[in-house]
Order: structure tokens, then sequence, then C-alpha cells
């Protein structure tokens, strides 16, 4: 894809933002629109971000289920940045001006010791790597209007990115077992799902290691420090104004976050 569609197309999800309501799924906007040309979409929206004053602190993994990979028709997952400005607080409340169609998912979260470079990262290196996991909920949102999205729309919109929190207490990799790690997850103290670690391909380290090997297709690499959202453990909730979300994960601990009204 040339430079000024790669432009013309982050402008269009960045107007979204500025504007505080969805806009038309770029596939709408050219239906030949490949996965790699998406993908610069959303480097090119990053590097913007960036330059403008924030920081990469991590990554995020999406559709890693089997389910949501047939709900889209791909094989594999996607990616996005995580950002400084993403990071919320455990318990805290969110103004709900701060998002625009928000979905609240449980997942396990890495925070790297080292760097890791593709291609050929294992789930092996990954664990070797990693300093900690902790419980975590992802809000994910969407630019696009509706959630009328196919897989070049996500991955373009920086893989439906919102925010994020991060809870419970630090482990080391050897004191559970993640992929047999279970989690409830509660809305308005009512139970909405149930998961455990292998929904993540198995085990949440092995989307850590897809996501390092995808990476090296971009010249980039996870770095020691960054956070990485693995994938969610259970369905996607849709939020609304006053809602309160809770995740209870077996050994990890909680984690939890409110809406404003």
């Amino acid at each position: 894809m040339d430079m000024d569609k790669t432009v013309r197309f982050a402008q269009h999800l960045a107007e979204a933002e500025r504007a505080g309501r969805g806009v038309s799924p770029l596939t709408e906007l050219d239906a030949n629109l490949t996965i790699e040309e998406a993908y610069q979409v959303q480097l090119h929206t990053i590097q913007n971000k960036v330059e403008s004053g924030q920081k990469i602190v991590g990554k995020k993994i999406g559709l890693t289920s089997r389910a949501m990979q047939t709900l889209l028709g791909v094989d594999q997952p996607d990616y996005g940045h995580l950002l400084d400005d993403m990071v919320v607080e455990n318990g805290e409340e969110i103004a709900f001006s701060r998002v625009l169609q928000p979905r609240v998912e449980a997942e396990i979260a890495f925070v790297l010791k080292k760097n890791l470079v593709g291609p050929k990262v294992t789930t092996s290196d990954v664990l070797l790597a990693t300093d900690y996991v902790l419980p975590a909920l992802e809000i994910v949102d969407s630019r696009v209007a509706n959630w009328k999205i196919k897989l070049q729309d996500t991955v373009a919109d920086n893989a439906s990115s919102g925010l994020y929190v991060l809870g419970g207490k630090p482990l080391r990799v050897n004191q559970l077992d993640m992929s047999l790690t279970g989690v409830v997850f509660y809305k308005n103290g009512e139970i909405m799902n149930t998961g455990v670690g292998a929904a993540a391909l198995g085990h949440p380290a092995t989307c850590v290691a897809w996501l390092a090997n995808k990476l090296s297709e971009f010249g980039i690499h996870l770095q020691a420090g960054e956070v990485i959202l693995s994938g969610a453990l259970s369905a996607a909730v849709n939020a609304e104004p006053g809602d309160h979300f809770h995740a209870r994960f077996a050994h990890l601990g909680e984690v939890s976050v409110r809406f404003s009204k």
C-alpha cells in the first residue's frame, strides 16, 4: 500500500478518537485491503502517537481463541501496541468519555525481564524471559462504528486496543501452571463467564511466543520491562456507564475496574 493511503486510513481512524464516535470500516473503503497493509496503518498510527509524546509500554495479543478466529475467518491471532496513557489502576473508576464502545475481558499479563527477539522464539523462551505474571483486565474498544469489523479493520485499529488494568500479586512462572489457571469473571457482581489459561492457544506463553515471532516480520522485538497482554481467557462483555467488572484468578488474585455513570 502506498504511503498516501496508509496516512489517509490512519487519519480516518484518528478522526473517530477526535470526534468521539465510530467511523466506517477500512474494508468498506478498500475491499482489497490486506492484513500486511493493515499493520502498516497501525504502525503509522503508533509512530504518530510516539512522536506526540506517548510511550510504548507493551503489546497486546488478540484473537487467541479458536472461537474468535472462526468468527472472523482467520487462523492466527493479531497484535496491537500498549501506550502509557492506556494504563488504569486496579479498582479505579474510568470516565466513560474515555471510551467509545468498550468491552471487557480477563487475561494473564506477562512482564518481561529479558528481550525476546524472533523468529524461532518458543514457549520455553518466553517463560525464561518472563519476570512475573499478573491478572489483568483489557478494555477493548473499536474506532469502527458498531464493531463492524473484519480482521484487517481490527489490525489497523491497533487490534481494537483501549485500556488495561493490572492487579493481583506478581507470581513467577514456576509458581503456577498457567494452562490450568482458571478465572471467574463478574459484571456488577454477577458471574458472566469463566475461563482457563488453555483457552489462549493452549498456554498463554505460546501466545507471547507467537507475538515475538510475528513482530520479527516488522523488525520489532519485545523488550525487557514490557507488559504483554496474552489474550482473553473468556468472552468479552459489553460495558455501559456505571458497570463494575471484577475477575478472580486462581493463585494470581483479583483485578477490577468501574466505569463512571
